[in-house]
């Protein structure tokens, strides 16, 4: 639904805990934290249950993807049940033999099962090796039109689901460079967009661009937030994982939510943590009072946005 009361969100910025199950349990625990305080709408990092694998080329990796639904998501299922609240849990999707995803499984508060976005962005760059495991998401199948009745609605691939307590749009890490996907989910009626997250520095690259990555990170998902006129919620991974042959990587965090004018009302540091934000939907409606962007959009204008390159 498109919500009027003010909603809570929480995000669990956490790192990896040992093995999958450990991290799982560890998972779990941060939940019952974030619905302790308060929190109704909560999200977990990109990949959540896993290290971040994608930093070489390893066959065998494979093997970490799951079905959805699958244990995970029954997992997950039962805590939003429990605890009444709407969870997004970003995992590894193995779809059928030879497709997987990066997706995001969102359960509503009572632990129904809505759906899956899958990331339509697949960045490739060393230590960030995505196309070789994820296939971009797309409309499928299953997709519902924009005006479809039903708790989903789709364009593209970009999609945003009605819970119990806001319409939410789902998009993953990278997706969050690209004002285009932001837009889309903003028009499709999503109240919040979560940007679930696995960013990080190259320790050699720390000292001389590392504070320019995160303000950049940051900035970038703000603007959506202004241009758009919604909320942006963006939980990161933190800590550092090693990898053979390389430095590693080290999650930066400084998880976050903006509100529709890009003022932070909730932010994390480096360590693990659980933000926990209110939002008030009365605030869209006033921003796009003052700033109508999406009234003075010159969509008759727009065609060439489809092409790869106009020069």
């Amino acid at each position: 639904m498109t919500a009027t009361a003010p909603f809570t969100i929480g995000l669990v910025q956490d790192g990896v805990a040992g093995d999958r199950a450990a991290t799982l349990a560890a998972t779990v625990a941060r939940v019952r934290e974030a619905a302790k305080r308060g929190a109704q709408l909560i999200c977990l990092k990109e990949l959540f249950d896993a290290p971040y694998f994608c930093k070489s080329l390893d066959i065998r990796n494979f093997d970490l993807a799951e079905p959805v639904p699958g244990p995970t998501t029954a997992t997950m299922q039962a805590l939003a049940r429990e605890l009444a609240v709407v969870l997004v849990v970003p995992l590894y999707e193995r779809q059928a033999p030879g497709v997987y995803r990066n997706s995001a499984v969102v359960i509503d508060a009572d632990g129904s099962l809505l759906g899956a976005y899958r990331k339509m962005h697949i960045p490739h760059d060393p230590l960030f090796e995505e196309k070789y495991y994820f296939t971009p998401g797309d409309a499928g199948p299953a997709s519902q039109p924009a005006d479809a009745p039903g708790p989903a609605r789709a364009s593209n691939g970009f999609m945003v689901w009605d819970t119990r307590y806001a319409r939410i749009g789902v998009l993953i890490c990278w997706d969050q460079w690209y004002p285009e996907g932001a837009r889309l989910t903003a028009l499709l009626g999503a109240q919040v967009l979560f940007y679930p997250t696995a960013i990080g520095w190259h320790p050699a690259e720390k000292a001389t661009f590392g504070a320019a990555q995160v303000d950049a990170w940051r900035t970038a998902q703000r603007a959506h937030a202004i241009a758009n006129g919604v909320f942006v919620a963006a939980p990161n991974r933190v800590g550092f994982e090693a990898e053979a042959g390389t430095n590693g990587i080290e999650f930066f965090g400084h998880s976050f939510v903006s509100d529709p004018f890009g003022r932070i009302i909730a932010d994390a540091g480096e360590s693990p943590e659980v933000l926990v934000a209110t939002c008030d939907p009365a605030l869209i409606e006033e921003t796009r009072r003052n700033w109508p962007f999406l009234r003075d959009r010159r969509i008759d204008a727009y065609g060439a946005i489809a092409s790869r390159w106009l020069g």
